[in-house]
């Protein structure tokens, strides 16, 4: 696995844990010093900004609400959506395949489509626009 997926595959499991627990990311990162700097960089940054992602997701989530998916669907899906506002530099298929990815590795079978195209309508708007 390459090393930024392996990063992205740690962030989602540090706010998986971090939900399921009912604790702050950091402390799940404090408590992990193994977790390399662009996995932490990217829990951290889905924690600053739970809302304007779950805002997001909520919004492209046809007749679907975030809190139906399952928790390490949502915890991909933030990851996700974080690179895609805050990591332009990114390419947005990069982002996509890989949340694909990771959910075939750590979730359901239907999960993959499902991230696919809730992330592909959230892209869309990305590079139609300079800001989300």
């Amino acid at each position: 696995m390459r090393t930024r997926t392996k990063a992205r595959q740690r962030a989602v499991e540090a706010l998986f844990e971090a939900e399921q627990r009912n604790t702050p990311v950091s402390d799940v990162i404090g408590r992990n010093p193994d977790l390399n700097a662009y996995a932490s960089e990217l829990a951290l940054l889905v924690e600053e900004n739970y809302g304007r992602i779950d805002e997001l997701l909520d919004t492209y989530a046809q007749q679907w609400t975030l809190d139906r998916a399952p928790a390490v669907d949502r915890a991909i899906l933030r990851v996700a959506v974080a690179e895609l506002l805050y990591k332009p530099e990114i390419d947005t298929a990069v982002i996509i395949s890989q949340a694909v990815e990771i959910a075939g590795v750590l979730s359901t079978d239907e999960s993959g489509s499902f991230i696919n195209g809730l992330l592909a309508s959230i892209a869309l708007v990305r590079n139609s626009q300079s800001s989300l």
